[in-house]
């Protein structure tokens, strides 16, 4: 049987519980359904998934023919950028000598996006020149729908134009990266000027994206970030550096949150920042590969 692939599906609802969990119903019956993140603030679920290529496509195709059904992009809110009810798509190679099943998986899923359930699919990343997704984010929705309109850009699979309610899914074929966000007691600013530190744009880390963005259930701000490459940005030196510039501004470091699973050579990295994850939430040990299944029974 093949080394399993991973997929990471966001969707667009997390605070209608229903909704998330008939999403999470529809992963579950055709592939392993891993973890579910859901996060109300953001108003977006976060789903991991692992199969073969023919269980996640089949698995992804019913939860975003759940998502077209059950999400109204017109009615979102929520702090996180988005421009589809299913929003961004990736299918991951745990395993570097697996990229290239992830690139045919991937391709396959937005194929079948575009042509069953019609919805514009646009690739990004390596099967698309590098393009990155705030490219398409900026300006929302409708910003997308004039983009198309006018010819500036043209999905690479399905309908020209864009349905407000549903939107357009972004599809990738990436490596395995780290969705990791620090919360802080403090206002907006001081998350939004940390997190432009952090960037990789704005002279920060290598492979690092953030934002700092307002949690407002909880009365907190946080800099949400995902972290691309972990061997030339580890969570440990990340978050403290951000204990670093929050210090500087008076804030208080409240606590941290990941979202998804970590790679199990990250998850030793970021124990020198006294960070810990539970094996639970290691991605070689849910998997299941044969490392994985070594080094739990060695944590038994």
């Amino acid at each position: 049987m093949p080394f399993s692939l991973e997929a990471v599906p966001n969707f667009s609802e997390g605070r209608d519980e229903a909704v998330v969990q008939t999403i999470a119903d529809a992963l579950g019956e055709r592939a392993a359904l891993l973890d579910v993140h859901a996060d109300a603030d953001h108003n977006r679920s976060v789903f991991t998934l692992a199969g073969d290529e023919q269980d996640l496509v089949a698995a992804l195709l019913a939860g975003v023919a759940v998502a077209r059904e059950r999400i109204d992009l017109r009615a979102h809110e929520g702090v996180h950028p988005c421009v589809g009810v299913a929003d961004v798509l990736p299918i991951v190679a745990v395993r570097p000598e697996d990229l290239e099943r992830a690139r045919a998986c991937a391709l396959e899923l937005a194929r079948q996006i575009g042509a069953e359930l019609w919805l514009p699919v646009f690739l990004y990343g390596e099967l698309a020149w590098g393009r990155r997704l705030p490219e398409f984010r900026r300006g929302g929705p409708k910003e997308l729908a004039r983009r198309m309109e006018n010819g500036e850009l043209k999905p690479d699979f399905g309908p020209p134009a864009l349905d407000l309610r549903a939107g357009a899914a972004l599809v990738a074929a990436r490596s395995p990266l780290i969705a990791f966000n620090v919360n802080l007691r403090g206002d907006l600013d001081a998350a939004r000027e940390i997190a432009a530190l952090m960037r990789e744009d704005g002279g920060g880390f290598a492979g690092v994206r953030a934002l700092g963005v307002e949690l407002r259930e909880a009365k907190l701000v946080q800099v949400s970030m995902n972290i691309e490459d972990w061997q030339k940005s580890g969570p440990a030196e990340i978050y403290e550096r951000i204990e670093q510039e929050a210090a500087r501004r008076g804030v208080e470091v409240a606590g941290t949150e990941l979202v998804g699973l970590i790679p199990l050579g990250a998850a030793a990295e970021a124990e020198q920042a006294g960070l810990n994850f539970a094996p639970a939430q290691i991605l070689e040990l849910r998997l299941g590969s044969e490392l994985g299944e070594e080094l739990g029974d060695a944590l038994a």
